[in-house]
């Protein structure tokens, strides 16, 4: 092998002389040399040779795959850095740009472009003079078609930023590979170009696509082993390059490799169809042992791209900035969430569109997985660090992670995103007794804060209040399971009607753990309530009265048959998704208050100031008011979500009320040993997510995304110095009303006291797991939080229980 090496670095007279010495090595190695008077001489250079190559001991003969691994151990996975210069142009914009652009705004677009009147080349590399004069190249190089790419913000994103990153990402992979399996020393060459030869030593010939000429079929790989008969292939992502799989066949069949072992390296969790293709290989192709030659394993890592920041010189703006929890403006650069998130489209036709324009420079063959391999419908926020004053919010959010890029995924990861975002600064912005939604017939003028009838938050909150009541009704209706079930309970206890309840969702006892690293958000569950009150508003069914036992009899039936299916909804269904999303901000908001109270933060200046208008209502809801939720929900009581023949009156309707109320934020901090057992890895794959998207080594379905770290680039911007908030102390001025009128608190629940508490020193073992106090926060050393009046409702549950035929 070593003469191979030699022959690769001598002239040519000098290459033939060695050929049968060559030949004659890899035949004793099991890898017979060619028939006939010529050797086949190697092209590639030692592994070892390459840039950034540090490993200098030889690994294990015994390669992963050879000893039946195929993913890499979780306690492993780690990160790489890659060179991603362009990545500093992704905020870059084109005056005049636009998908179907006005005649004015081409004129603007092309007066632009004609400043860049040289060849883009004469432009210096990574200036964004070059970017310019490339797509004016571009743009004349599509005169008269119809572009791949419709607006120069498309190309940028997708044809110029994104095939450069995966070039650098897939040689930055490669290296990595290399170092930690130990592929170094004489017998390890890489970028070695085989000449794929018939059972008849003739070489194969193709038509090359540009040409078409023919040429001979040449596969190339990344990492080759003669001796011990390795023949690797590396992909960064989870893919493969399908314009190889002819030559895989051939070179299989050669039989001069008879005896040559595949092995694909993918650097994510491959796709369903590099699975199959690479299973179906392994099934056609084994050796004379009867093991497969084609191997697959997945070298986990993630890449974190390494870029500067900066302001652009010839058009206004800077790098793509990180919007999320940005306290003080878009001043940090994006990272993993914001790269990924700001490349998610608003729609499924849009994400298909740009699956579509991205084809071959996508995640398929060469990068990491687009926004198409997320499902954002699942994003919440799962990680804060600790709010430092001047370097921002270390965050991480977690997704579902999808196998393969879909249309049906990927899309509408803005909105869900600046949701999270937005909550989070609303629940810092206003003091708790203004978090509570209240939607009841008697009191149409007090369904809701003012101020926080005028965030998303407040209209997630109403919104989920009504949906739950929507599936309250579906679920008592008497024709199907679970309702049959209960108004048989309710028959066979003498019960023909259900009382006049309340029911309202408040937080469960939230999982988190806090340390020094910041705050882990473990589980958020959410508690569907029920409850009896007096209301004023005729029901439109009629009334019943029930005594005080027959009451608690309905309500017990009502928590065994109806209310735990309506919570599991609340906590799993796509439908309160934004309203789960909404109680995580809250939680990492108490977090932020806790801390900032100890430590004046960047975000000292929003707590309790009560002023929300940098986070209002955003589009497509940007008028929505609570009256709109109200008049829906009064709809619902007058008419009925459905109707059935029963005996009152030849219709039956149901209706039903609650409310929300995250007053309170109760946390159990769980104890380190617990973390570490069931989390092992969380805080490395969490630290690695805030500077790129990364799959979780603790659960692989989910990937993590986030930002705020201080290595994803330089950042642009300042950090002015917050004002301090002025100390609320007097009392809020809005008081809901409560009972006998209707707009009961809900059971232990107080007035609240207006102000911003000071948090409590925290206690003295960490890990103390401990009773909660009545905000059920003491063990992160938050004192009492004022606890919000509850918003609650009410329903007349009426049903006289008939059967009849033709029930619909």
């Amino acid at each position: 092998m070593t003469q191979q090496i030699l022959a690769a670095r001598r002239p040519v007279w000098a290459r033939a002389v060695l050929a049968l010495a060559a030949a004659g090595v890899l035949t004793v190695t099991g890898l017979p040399g060619l028939p006939g008077d010529a050797a086949y001489a190697a092209k590639g250079k030692r592994c070892d040779s390459l840039p950034e190559v540090t490993a200098t001991k030889p690994g294990t003969n015994d390669l992963p795959w050879d000893r039946n691994i195929h993913v890499r151990a979780p306690g492993d996975w780690d990160s790489y850095p890659f060179d991603a210069p362009r990545q500093t142009f992704d905020g870059l914009t084109l005056p005049g740009d636009a998908e179907n652009p006005t005649e004015e705004q081409i004129k603007q677009r092309d007066a632009f472009l004609d400043k860049f009147d040289k060849p883009y080349t004469k432009y210096p590399e990574n200036s964004e003079e070059r970017a310019f004069a490339r797509y004016k190249k571009y743009l004349a190089d599509n005169q008269g078609k119809t572009p791949k790419y419709s607006t120069f913000s498309k190309w940028l994103s997708d044809g110029y930023i994104l095939p450069h990153n995966n070039n650098k990402r897939g040689a930055a992979f490669e290296t990595k590979v290399i170092n930690d399996l130990g592929l170094v020393g004489e017998d390890w060459l890489c970028q070695e170009e085989i000449e794929i030869k018939d059972k008849d030593g003739k070489t194969i010939m193709v038509k090359d696509p540009k040409t078409g000429r023919m040429k001979p079929l040449v596969r190339k790989f990344d990492a080759v082993n003669y001796k011990t008969g390795q023949f690797l292939e590396f992909k960064a992502g989870p893919g493969r390059d399908t314009g190889q799989d002819f030559a895989n066949q051939k070179f299989l069949e050669d039989p001069r490799f008879n005896n040559g072992k595949i092995a694909y390296v993918n650097g994510q969790s491959k796709d369903s169809a590099t699975t199959k293709y690479l299973g179906r290989m392994a099934d056609a192709y084994k050796d004379a042992s009867g093991q497969s030659r084609v191997r697959a394993y997945e070298h986990v890592s993630t890449d974190i791209p390494r870029y500067k920041s900066v302001s652009y010189k010839n058009v206004p703006g800077s790098t793509l900035p990180d919007p999320n929890f940005a306290a003080n403006g878009d001043n940090r650069a994006a990272g993993g969430a914001a790269r990924t998130i700001g490349r998610s489209p608003a729609t499924p036709l849009d994400m298909e569109k740009q699956l579509q324009r991205i084809g071959k420079n996508g995640a398929s063959n060469f990068g990491v997985r687009g926004p198409g391999g997320v499902d954002f419908s699942t994003l919440d926020l799962s990680y804060v660090g600790k709010p430092v004053k001047g370097k921002g919010l270390p965050y991480a959010f977690s997704a579902n992670r999808i196998q393969d890029e879909s249309k049906d995924y990927g899309w509408g990861g803005k909105a869900k995103a600046q949701l999270i975002s937005d909550s989070f600064f609303t629940w810092l912005a206003l003091t708790p007794d203004k978090f509570w939604v209240n939607l009841n017939p008697d009191q149409p003028d007090t369904i809701m804060d003012k101020t926080f009838g005028k965030t998303d938050a407040g209209r997630v909150l109403l919104e989920a209040d009504l949906q739950m009541k929507h599936d309250y009704a579906k679920d008592v209706d008497p024709r199907k399971d679970p309702g049959k079930k209960y108004w048989d309970a309710m028959q066979a206890a003498g019960l023909d009607c259900g009382d006049t309840i309340r029911l309202w969702i408040t937080p469960k006892t939230a999982k988190v753990r806090a340390d020094d690293d910041g705050l882990y958000i473990l589980d958020t569950p959410l508690k569907v309530n029920v409850a009896h009150i007096e209301r004023k508003t005729p029901d439109p069914n009629g009334t019943c009265t029930l005594t005080k036992a027959q009451q608690n009899t309905a309500n017990n039936l009502l928590k065994q048959y109806i209310i735990p299916g309506v919570e599991q909804k609340v906590n799993t269904a796509p439908q309160y998704a934004d309203l789960r999303r909404v109680y995580s901000a809250r939680v990492a908001a108490e977090y932020v208050r806790q801390q900032d109270a100890q430590q004046a933060s960047d975000y000292h200046s929003v707590i309790n100031s009560g002023n929300v208008s940098r986070w209002p209502l955003r589009a497509p809801n940007a008028k929505w008011t609570p009256k709109k939720t109200w008049d829906e929900y009064m709809v619902s009581f007058t008419k009925g979500d459905y109707s059935y023949p029963c005996q009152f009156g030849g219709q039956q309707k149901m209706c039903v009320m609650g409310g929300v109320d995250f007053g309170k934020a109760p946390r159990r901090n769980v104890t380190r040993v617990e973390f570490q057992v069931e989390h092992p890895h969380l805080k490395k794959t969490t630290r690695i997510a805030t500077q790129a998207q990364a799959e979780s080594a603790d659960n692989p379905k989910l990937a993590l995304l986030g930002g705020g770290s201080e290595s994803t680039g330089t950042g642009g911007g300042d950090n002015p110095t917050p004002t301090p908030a002025p100390t609320h102390t007097s009392t809020p001025t809005h008081q809901p009303t409560t009972s006998p009128t209707g707009h009961s608190p809900a059971p232990g629940h107080s007035t609240p006291a207006g102000g911003h508490t000071p948090p409590a020193s925290p206690p003295t073992d960490e890990d103390q797991g401990g009773g909660l106090a009545s905000t059920g926060t003491r063990v992160l050393g938050i004192a009492g939080i004022a606890a919000a009046l509850l918003a609650a409702g009410t329903v007349l549950l009426w049903l006289k229980r008939r059967r009849t035929t033709g029930e619909r």
